[in-house]
Order: structure tokens, then C-alpha cells, then sequence
């Protein structure tokens, strides 16, 4: 159904799109997922020509959309659009807010614009409010009255930019309830959300946005429960990433604490988390490894995951296979054992950094 080449957009020197290509087929419920600011809002802008593509194409039901002859009223009528803030006439009711376009663009009647109006409004749950006024709503009627109006048009695809970032807490459900119904019945959607399980409940397909364009793409089960690429892994399990290399018998520890420390305020991670990590990294990096290697090169990662809880080091180290439990500093070798819920060795001959040494530290709990 649409097809997107090459897309890219430029806001002077910042690039939010440097190009992204992918295909949105009918009846897809496509998730996009990413950090802020990674050109979530700008792709499903440029779908409709709201933002206009600095260069690349979208092809609509066999049309160039971004050739410069192409009259962009016409995919408008197919394609709707669901914004964070419900852009609602103020001075007219709920009703004449819905009936106002299919009239105007569509040609329809008054009564069969009202008809329809009124039974997309029970659809959403708000036919008692059809002669209110949108300052009388609350943000999630405000939105479900959007969304109505919307599907008045009855367009193939409906596009949604982020619909329940702007309602208080206690209003989400309500407009998600609805958006899950609508994915039921077969209508294209494309939506931007940083809701994950609801991206989970409602998507055939979910794709990540990061790097300036489309990270990875799967369905709800391959990148919530099985991301393969690390960026995905980190925003999806939610994890603060500290990362440090160490060249030398003479680097500077007392640094390295310092930063190791900064990153746990950040992060809040609990006192007897940060105790059992610093001792882990301590007994096995300067302990166990800087003895063992006679030109050190180790990469210290800290994994700290905000969803749940959850601690994990990565330790990658160069040279000759060593797997730590083989050291003659058992003292060390015990207080580190006694550190972690789980310690995993691997050795990967011909990459750069051969040994790799895994460890989960106890009580996840209080990663929380």
C-alpha cells in the first residue's frame, strides 16, 4: 500500500531521516518505537506531506506522493491523521466538529454527515456528549472525539503521532481501548507511542527508529522478547550502559570510580548494588586479569536495566584463552563467586577481544 524509497529530511544542519526505506502493506498495525528525537514524529509527518521530504519517495496506492505535480488533497482524503493534541474547533460542538470535513471534502449531505458522525461517536463511546463543546471534554474524550473525527473520512490508512502522550495518566486507557478496537478491523495504522506493552498488544509489526533512521523491524515477539541488534536490546530492557576501557597495569583506578560512581547517582542504583558491583569489577579486573596479562587491554561494561531491576558486567579481555576460574588467586576468585548470582566464560578465537567473562550479580531486587 505504501512504499517509502530513500526517504530523508533535513531541519538545516540536523538530519532526523537520512534514509529510510520500508513497506507498510494493507491491514498492517505498524508500532514505531525509539528514543526522543530520533525522527519518530518527522517519518509519520512525511507520510502526509506534513513535513515535506528533503529528498526520496512515497509511493500511495501506486502514486508518487512527493512528485511535484501530485495534488497531496487526494492521499489527505485517504490518510488520516491522529495528532498528540487533539486540534478541535473550539467554537463548534462535538457533532459539527465531525461532520465539518466529510461535508467540505467529501460533499456529503448534512444529514449523512451526521449520521455517520453519530455512530462514530457511539463507536468511541461519546454519543452523549455530541452537542457538547471540546472545552466541557477531558483530554481522553478530547481524543477519542479526534479519533472519530478521523475515521469520519473513512480514510485506508490512519496515521497516529504519539495519541496519549499528552493526557494525564488516568486518561490513557480509555483512548487506547479505543485505538485497540479500531486495530481489529483491518483499517492500515501506522503509530508513534512510547507505550510498550500497548505496542505489544496492537502491532502485526514493530519498528525501531535510532541512528537516523529504521534500527530493526520485527514483529512484537522478535523485538520485545528477542531484539538482535544492541541498541533495540538496551531501549527495549530499558538498560543504562557504563563503559570503560583499561590499556594499562597504571590506569587510573581512582578515576575510574569516580565516573563509576557518577554513573550510579545517575541511575539510582541502590547502595548494596553498588557495593556488590564495585567489588566484582575490583577482585576481577585488578585482582584476577591484571596479573594474568602481560599487555592488558580489558573492556569493563556495567548493564544496569530500569525495567525490573538487574545488573549485569561484561568483561572482554585480549590474548590467550583465560577463563578466570582457572586463576591462583582463589581468595579473589571466592569474593567475586560471592558477588554473582551467575558467572559465564567465553572464548571466541580471531575477534579482537577474545575472552569474554559475564556476570549477573545477586539480588536483583534491589536494582529496582
Amino acid at each position: 500500500m505504501i512504499e517509502i524509497r530513500n526517504l530523508k529530511k533535513e531541519f538545516g544542519t540536523v538530519m532526523p531521516l537520512k534514509d529510510v526505506s520500508f513497506t507498510i502493506h494493507d491491514g498492517d498495525v505498524i508500532s514505531v518505537i525509539g528514543p526522543s528525537g530520533t525522527g519518530k514524529s518527522t517519518l509519520i509527518r512525511c507520510l502526509n506531506l506534513l513535513e515535506k521530504p528533503t529528498a526520496g519517495q512515497i509511493i500511495f496506492g501506486g502514486e508518487d506522493i512527493t512528485a511535484k505535480e501530485y495534488d497531496i488533497r487526494k492521499a489527505r482524503q485517504k490518510m488520516g491523521m491522529v495528532f498528540q493534541s487533539f486540534n478541535l474547533f473550539g467554537h463548534l460542538t462535538v457533532i459539527e466538529n465531525l461532520m465539518l470535513a466529510p461535508m467540505d471534502l467529501l460533499k456529503k449531505s448534512k444529514q449523512e454527515a451526521y449520521n455517520t458522525g453519530m455512530e462514530l461517536l457511539r463507536r468511541v463511546g461519546l454519543a452523549d456528549k455530541a452537542l457538547s463543546y471540546p472545552d466541557e471534554l477531558s483530554g481522553g474524550q478530547k481524543q477519542r472525539v479526534a479519533i472519530a473525527r478521523t475515521l469520519c473520512m473513512d480514510p485506508e490508512v490512519i496515521l497516529l503521532d504519539e495519541p496519549t502522550s499528552a493526557l494525564d495518566p488516568t486518561m490513557v486507557s480509555e483512548v487506547q481501548a479505543v485505538i485497540k478496537d479500531l486495530s481489529k478491523c483491518g483499517k492500515t495504522m501506522v503509530i508513534v507511542t512510547h507505550e510498550m506493552n500497548f505496542a505489544r498488544a496492537i502491532s502485526n509489526r514493530v519498528v525501531y527508529m535510532d541512528e537516523g533512521g529504521i534500527y530493526e523491524e520485527g514483529t512484537p515477539e522478535e523485538i520485545f522478547d528477542h531484539p538482535k541488534k544492541e541498541l533495540t536490546r538496551r531501549f527495549i530492557k530499558r538498560l543504562k550502559v557504563f563503559e570503560e576501557v583499561i590499556e594499562s597495569r597504571s590506569y587510573d583506578f581512582i578515576g575510574f570510580g569516580a565516573e563509576l560512581d557518577r554513573y550510579f547517582l545517575q541511575n539510582d542504583v541502590a547502595p548494596a548494588e553498588k557495593y556488590r558491583i564495585r567489588l566484582a569489577i575490583e577482585e576481577l579486573v585488578q585482582q584476577i586479569l591484571l596479573p594474568e596479562l602481560e599487555e592488558p587491554f580489558i573492556r569493563v561494561k556495567v548493564e544496569y536495566s530500569q525495567q525490573g531491576g538487574g545488573c549485569s558486567i561484561f568483561v572482554t579481555y585480549r590474548g590467550r584463552a583465560f577463563d578466570i576460574r582457572d586463576t591462583d588467586n582463589t581468595l579473589s576468585l571466592a569474593m567475586l563467586e560471592n558477588t554473582a548470582e551467575e558467572i559465564t566464560y567465553r572464548y571466541q578465537e580471531g575477534g579482537e577481544e577474545t575472552n569474554t567473562v559475564k556476570i549477573r550479580i545477586k539480588n536483583l531486587a534491589v536494582c529496582v
